[in-house]
């Protein structure tokens, strides 16, 4: 089957946040754009993670069914959900998983914040690793915990990040840390952690009794050459001290349909999770979102696939580009995610003249750096590839043309 990812689908007056919010100086606003909504000076969106492609027919076969029934009482998914993410995760993970181990969320974020008090108390370290995904600060906050991060270090002969293990042994042996927020794959610098680093990593939360949650929402968008491995997969042991977070959502785009699998192997973690969601009211689940993420899991490879090998050859036009034309900016070598991590520091701009010249004059919107650490983002973007390649190239003719 052929997919058309080049088509530019209008997605304005849709409700998308990704095309109708603008993030400057980290504060949201819904804003009206006036000259710049429409046509084309309309702000070119390449920041907020979900594509800009028609998810895959499967899906929207199995949605239009559900539709079509004609009622949507309360919802409990069926038996045959549950058994499309065991065969997914043994299948693309080869992680062995139990149906009654998968308890859902409407989201990874939510269940971040539903999570954290009950696996910590305020006052408590949470280890984060910025340049991070900024909620996951944000969950640590609103617990009344307190954030404590292991930097990434960027190594410039390899061009990618790497872990600071003898940092986050320190930061781990503190008896008031209790917990460590992992990415993997990591949201926004796209690595692909190792084995051997998921191993060492976990090793040290184990022996200094540090809980472990595991973002893997990333984890089906890897590019060639590189293999994702799950944490709890590793070990009963390190999955007895595990929480994953997981979902379709990133990997076939239904964000909006609200569906996670937070899969928890230890009954005791386990049985504090469903606490939680019951004492916060958060009885039964969107009907549309295990039905359509049981579609992608049972119907939906060859898009993905597609959609793999669609995003590597932008995330190639993208670093041809910017090499051709801007060679100051270097792209932080990616291994997975649909996500960039670019550095525009050697353009000598200040941060906040960066964002005004993107945004307010190339009229092209990206995630400011600095929103995922201020010392760690300094001279920063983050950037959206999962895009037709003719919008990307319109973006990059915009950038050129005020930056160069």
């Amino acid at each position: 089957m052929s997919f058309d990812f080049d088509k530019i689908v209008d997605r304005e007056n849709t409700g998308s946040v990704k095309h109708k919010t603008i993030k400057k100086d980290g504060i949201y606003s819904q804003t009206d754009l006036a000259d710049a909504k429409y046509g084309e000076d309309r702000v070119l969106q390449l920041w907020v993670a979900d594509m800009d492609f028609p998810v895959a027919q499967p899906i929207l076969d199995a949605l239009h069914s559900k539709v079509d029934e004609t009622i949507f009482g309360y919802y409990t998914p069926e038996q045959s959900f549950f058994d499309s993410v065991v065969d997914w995760c043994g299948r693309r993970y080869n992680w062995e998983i139990d149906k009654d181990w998968i308890k859902l969320s409407p989201g990874v974020v939510p269940a971040l914040y539903i999570m954290m008090p009950q696996y910590t108390k305020p006052g408590d370290k949470v280890i984060v690793q910025r340049p991070i995904y900024p909620p996951f600060e944000g969950s640590v906050k609103a617990a009344g915990c307190e954030v404590t991060s292991n930097d990434l270090v960027y190594n410039k002969e390899t061009n990618r990040y790497e872990m600071d293990f003898d940092d986050l042994e320190a930061k781990a042996s503190d008896p008031d840390c209790t917990a460590a927020i992992l990415c993997s794959p990591h949201n926004p610098v796209g690595r692909v952690w190792t084995r051997e680093e998921l191993t060492r990593f976990a090793e040290i939360c184990m022996r200094n009794n540090v809980l472990i949650i595991s973002d893997e929402i990333h984890c089906d968008l890897i590019y060639d050459g590189h293999k994702f491995i799950a944490m709890a997969s590793l070990s009963e042991e390190i999955a007895d001290k595990t929480i994953t977070c997981m979902a379709s959502s990133k990997t076939f785009n239904l964000a909006a349909l609200k569906c996670s699998q937070i899969i928890i192997s230890n009954e005791e973690l386990r049985q504090k999770f469903t606490d939680a969601i019951a004492n916060l009211g958060l009885y039964g689940i969107n009907g549309f979102g295990p039905i359509a993420t049981e579609a992608a899991y049972n119907h939906g490879e060859e898009w993905l696939d597609a959609v793999l090998k669609y995003v590597q050859e932008n995330y190639l036009f993208v670093k041809d580009y910017f090499a051709e034309h801007l060679p100051q900016v270097n792209i932080v070598q990616p291994e997975g995610t649909y996500l960039l991590w670019v550095d525009f520091s050697g353009l000598g701009l200040a941060q906040t003249d960066l964002v005004d010249k993107l945004l307010g004059d190339a009229k092209v919107h990206f995630n400011d750096g600095v929103s995922f650490g201020e010392a760690t983002g300094e001279g920063f973007m983050r950037i959206n590839i999962a895009s037709p390649r003719p919008l990307l190239k319109k973006a990059l003719d915009r950038i050129i043309r005020v930056l160069a």
